[in-house]
């Protein structure tokens, strides 16, 4: 009987993922082709499109994260989630996961994220991420320049200093883009570590290869890095750029159980080079 149990317990959450990726896809046309045209009509500027648009996403996110828990494909947890009220924030998180952007984002009513070029031509995601208005990763030259703007205009500006989902296990390697941010805004890094077991939804595995049991996220907003206490007056970029970098491997490393440290060998990259893909969104 047990047997039969987890068996019916597994054919259900693949059914449920089928469902909620389904519906979120479904969700990403619909809204681009009444709800989001529709908000422009009705909307004076520019600014208040987009501020309209994230806020719409915002409870879409929220819709999403909610029919995967109560059809047991997710189960998770927020410690700390009162210190994303503030909006203006630089919000940094691992990314082990899929659905690590909507897990925070359902957190964050008005939040602007970083999008790789691939996803702009996903077919379900590419207008959604248009009229967010979200800032692409494809002008590295200009992508500073914008992040600043946006938390200057009091949006949070959440960031996968990542680059892309970790490899389960394996230590972590964040790319330097989220502290030249960081040291452009003059802004204080706001952390989100997520741990997620079993591992579940990783650059690896596909919507319907889900763990043997029901995977369960445990997000925690911890207290702000203070940009000050890491960063020395006078010194080149790069450099201030390196130890934000380093110690934000470490501080998650720690909190997910891995080490954090570079291999002696791995050069480190110059800062263009870092800005070149920083960041993915979804």
């Amino acid at each position: 009987m047990n047997e039969w149990r987890r068996k019916l317990d597994y054919a259900s959450r693949v059914a449920a993922s089928g469902l909620c990726f389904g519906t979120f896809g479904l969700a990403c046309i619909l809204l681009s082709m009444t709800v989001f045209p529709l908000i422009r009509l009705t909307s004076p500027d520019h600014a208040t499109t987009r501020r309209r648009v994230r806020q719409c996403a915002y409870y879409a996110y929220r819709f999403f994260v909610g029919m995967a828990r109560r059809l047991g494909m997710i189960s998770y947890e927020v410690h700390g989630g009162e210190r994303l009220a503030a909006q203006g924030q630089l919000v940094v998180a691992n990314h082990p996961s899929l659905i690590d952007v909507l897990l925070i984002g359902a957190r964050l009513p008005q939040v602007d994220c970083i999008v790789k070029d691939a996803l702009q031509r996903n077919p379900f995601l590419r207008l959604p991420l248009r009229w967010a208005d979200y800032i692409p990763n494809s002008t590295p030259r200009h992508l500073i320049d914008n992040c600043v703007a946006t938390l200057r205009a009091g949006n949070s500006l959440l960031v996968f200093p990542e680059g892309t989902r970790s490899v389960p296990g394996q230590p972590l390697q964040m790319k330097r883009g989220a502290a030249y941010i960081a040291l452009a805004a003059g802004a204080d890094l706001l952390p989100v570590t997520i741990v997620c077991r079993p591992s579940s939804l990783t650059k690896a595995d596909v919507w319907y290869r889900v763990p043997r049991c029901r995977p369960h996220w445990c997000l925690t907003v911890g207290e702000p890095i203070r940009l000050a206490d890491l960063v020395v007056p006078g010194e080149p970029a790069a450099h201030s750029a390196r130890r934000v970098t380093a110690h934000l491997e470490t501080y998650f490393g720690a909190r997910i159980g891995l080490s954090a440290m570079r291999p002696a060998a791995a050069a480190p990259s110059r800062g263009a080079r870092a800005l070149a893909n920083p960041v993915v969104a979804l």
